[in-house]
């Protein structure tokens, strides 16, 4: 029998090799989350996440609050498939699933699925609202903003008209250029 977490770790490897580290995308944020499970939880804290390739998004959420009047603290790490990565203005679609962890009155663990809706998830920030489950009902709010590798300039280094490895528009359109003789 195979076990679903080969096949899940499997899938993780595929997923983060695929692009170079220079096309990946970082995002930090800030978020609270509600989940209605007895107890109610109520929590705000950290978001980080990586982008291994454009419609896969994977993050690390730490946040501390109450839960039934004593503190608590939740982790999360999920994964999310955008559906319209790259647009730079209005709102964009992306579903999720992954596993939480709360520390607190009753320690617990949980599997969430949520679907979200960001803010220009092509853009340099953005909210964030998730409604799923995970623990009960989990809503979540938050602002992202996102680090995204910077393209480098290509330095062309001119040669003389006259060097042996210049190009001109004739040698480009298939005609051979004259040369001058002395």
């Amino acid at each position: 029998m195979r076990s679903g977490w080969a096949s899940l770790l499997a899938a993780t490897g595929v997923a983060w090799s695929i692009p170079a580290n220079a096309q990946r995308v970082g995002e930090l944020g800030v978020h609270a989350l509600v989940a209605t499970a007895a107890p109610t939880l109520a929590v705000a804290g950290a978001y980080a996440a990586i982008r291994p390739s454009p419609r896969l998004r994977l993050a690390l959420t730490a946040a501390a609050g109450v839960a039934d009047g004593e503190a608590a603290a939740r982790g999360e790490l999920l994964g999310h498939f955008l559906l319209n990565p790259t647009a730079i203005r209005g709102v964009g679609v992306y579903a999720g699933g992954g596993v939480a962890a709360v520390v607190g009155p009753e320690d617990e663990g949980f599997i969430v699925l949520l679907i979200g809706l960001e803010s220009q998830p092509g853009g340099p920030s953005g909210w964030a609202l998730e409604l799923g489950v995970g623990g009960g009902v989990r809503l979540a709010l938050g602002y992202r903003w996102r680090r995204r590798p910077r393209r480098r300039k290509v330095h062309q280094t001119q040669l003389p008209r006259d060097s042996p490895g210049a190009v001109s528009r004739r040698s480009i359109c298939g005609i051979r250029p004259r040369r001058n003789r002395p």
